[in-house]
């Protein structure tokens, strides 16, 4: 019978820490906005679960898929940007 720990090393040659890297930090710094945008939005039909929702309550749902569209637009639009400068040369030939 073989055993699997003499493989184990070749396999987990990196030992992982369990900290995220400096990139997956700024990667979720990045996406906060949309992180936070998406807990109001969640709170907001939270509130609406267990009875009829008032006008305000449909007023506060809509302002919150609101902020959640425009964070994922601003976000869409600041990767579309961050994309684009690192892989357009700047100026005119």
């Amino acid at each position: 019978m073989k055993t699997i720990a003499a493989l184990h090393a070749a396999v987990t040659a990196a030992p992982f820490d369990g900290e995220p890297s400096n990139a997956e930090l700024d990667a979720i710094d990045r996406e906060l906005p949309v992180i936070l945008a998406d807990v109001d939005l969640l709170d907001a039909q939270i509130m609406t679960i267990d009875r009829t929702p008032t006008e305000l309550d449909h007023q506060r749902i809509r302002r919150a898929r609101r902020r959640v569209l425009a964070a994922r637009r601003d976000l869409a639009n600041l990767t579309a940007a961050a994309a684009t400068d690192t892989t357009v040369s700047g100026g005119a030939a």
